[in-house]
């Protein structure tokens, strides 16, 4: 095919497609023009998880008359103006392509009235273009109404998740400008319904307390730090208020909301030790930096910089972390116990040398059991039995998840779901994003035997639950499952991994003494289990050293 200058429609969409990935892609470009024009209020306002309507209304500076039409030209801005520019910019939005990417996908609406101007302007944008312009009634400030988002783009809606997971993004959006700019006052109101209302105070705990709850926002210890090139400053939460998921890490780059390995790397370093496996901190750290000690224009979206000095900027964040953690008590996580107490991973010399491992998982031809003897428990971890072809060591926690998973769907299957009544019911504050994926799920919820009801501004008791999970931490277990499902799968996958999830967390411990009794029932209900020799996750249950491999270690055989 012959090379050929794209024609301005087909080009223009192409920048659509770079810039606006979803409903919330288009918040957040409005969002960072509100800031830019020095906003303190901004309403965001969805429906049908942004696709029918996104409508962004501000107090900013307004969008002077005769400038109106040229903020939907490609290329136009007033954020920079030459190259040297480009190497300090300090405003969130520059591209100057974010607007007609917009109008490009979506019908669009601009009511704008500056300090100076009696009246407002209005123009409407049909396919770029403008269709309609006038004079109405406006307090100074910008709103922004984008109608029918990829309407003319079946493909792209294709793509889109249900209505709740974009309702997520769009409140995770929200929660983390409100969290880099605790100065302004953010509301976000989805499907009729209010989500978010930050208090616009300056003060980040409060701004914390609106988006994560009051009781985290109390616990969560600030950092302040200036030794060089950064400026690190924030609230990062003590250890024991970790989650199950990075989704509660904000980091600002002189404001702007990015995704950073280097900080993520940086972060995990300052909590080592600190933390059990598979939890995560919660974080809310602003980076300040010298516009020129930082590249901004790496990535279409503008979420990802590049810094020109990345060690510093790593050890610095760090550094700030590790102080604050230092100035509060904290007890370490609890090591893991050794597979043979005082000798780490045992190996015999044999074994060093042939390569051949001394237990083997037991993957054998078939997934029955063989008749186990209990001979014992070590390390409060392990079962130990013998079988007629060798000794087996069973994971106890890992076998009993095997045993509930299968329980559990076998209850669902039949309908016969065993549910448990709370006394006194419990009380969880949950975060917006937290809250989407709740009314996402609360239906598969209720039929694995939960009662979860409203009370108050993302405030929900607790009232019942299956009960099988009367021992576990209740709040963790749902926190865990929000987390975990979080913009993932539909309903099939829901409940495979709710599944899995109530299996977890109502199963024995690692590390918990059990009695010869119950280890011969525990023993027993996994040789009825469909898959007794791995857990729902995958993991093996059990590994097994043959009679065979016992003797030949032992010299009884060559």
């Amino acid at each position: 095919m012959a090379i050929k200058i794209l024609a301005s429609e087909v080009a223009s969409k192409i920048a659509a497609g770079e810039v606006i990935e979803r409903p919330a892609s288009v918040i957040k470009e409005l969002i960072e023009n509100c800031l830019d024009a020095a906003a303190t209020q901004i309403a965001v306002e969805a429906q049908g998880g942004g696709v029918e309507l996104i409508k962004v209304s501000d107090n900013g500076t307004g969008i002077a008359s005769s400038e109106l039409e040229l903020a939907f030209h490609r290329y136009a801005t007033s954020k920079i103006g030459d190259l040297e520019d480009l190497e300090r910019i300090s405003s969130l939005g520059f591209r100057g392509e974010a607007l007609p990417s917009i109008a490009a996908v979506a019908d669009v609406e601009v009511l704008t009235k500056t300090p100076s101007h009696p009246t407002a302007d209005y123009i409407c944008l049909r396919n770029g273009e403008v269709v309609r312009r006038e004079t109405r009634a406006r307090a100074q400030g910008t709103t922004v109404t984008v109608n029918r988002l990829f309407r003319h783009f079946p493909a792209r809606l294709k793509f889109l998740k249900s209505t709740s997971t974009e309702n997520g993004h769009i409140a995770n959006l929200v929660s983390q400008y409100a969290l880099a700019f605790p100065e302004v006052r953010f509301s976000l109101t989805l499907d009729g319904r209010g989500s978010i209302g930050s208090p616009g105070d300056g003060d980040l705990r409060q701004a914390v307390s609106a988006i994560y709850g009051p009781e985290l926002a109390q616990v969560m210890l600030k950092i302040e730090h200036r030794d060089g090139l950064a400026k690190v400053s924030g609230l990062i939460g003590p250890p024991a208020s970790a989650r199950s998921s990075r989704n509660w890490l904000s980091f600002f780059v002189n404001r702007r909301w990015v995704r950073s390995a280097l900080l993520i790397r940086a972060t995990t370093e300052a909590y080592r030790g600190l933390l059990p496996d598979g939890k995560h901190p919660v974080v809310v750290i602003n980076v300040w930096l010298p516009p020129q000690e930082l590249d901004v224009n790496i990535h279409p979206a503008k979420a990802e910089v590049k810094f020109c000095h990345e060690q510093a900027v790593f050890g610095e964040v760090r550094k700030a972390i590790e102080q604050a953690l230092a100035r509060t008590p904290i007890p370490a996580s609890p090591k893991a116990v050794p597979f043979w107490p005082g000798y780490g991973q045992w190996q015999s010399p044999r074994m060093i040398m042939d390569n051949e491992p001394v237990f083997a998982v037991a993957q054998l031809p078939t997934m029955e059991l063989p008749v186990l003897r209990i001979l014992g428990q070590m390390a409060g971890t392990y079962i130990i039995a013998e079988g007629p072809d060798g000794l087996y060591l069973i994971d106890q926690h890992a076998a009993h998840e095997r045993i509930l998973y299968d329980r559990i769907l076998g209850q669902l299957s039949r309908r016969e779901v065993e549910v448990q009544g709370l006394l006194e019911p419990i009380t969880m504050e949950l975060s917006p994003r937290e809250e989407e994926t709740l009314r996402s799920i609360m239906e598969s919820l209720v039929e694995f035997g939960f009662s979860i009801e409203p009370f108050g501004n993302r405030s929900y008791l607790i009232r019942a639950i299956p009960a099988l999970m009367a021992a576990a931490d209740i709040v963790d277990t749902v926190t865990i499952l929000l987390d975990t499902l979080s913009g993932k799968g539909g309903r099939d996958s829901w409940e495979e991994k709710i599944a899995q999830s109530l299996a977890c967390h109502g199963s024995i411990r690692a590390g918990q003494q059990l009695s010869s009794e119950e280890m011969s029932e525990l023993v027993k209900q996994l040789e009825q289990t469909g898959q007794p020799r791995a857990c729902p996750h995958g993991r093996s249950t059990m590994i097994h050293l043959s009679s065979h491999r016992l003797e030949k270690e032992f010299g009884r055989i060559g």
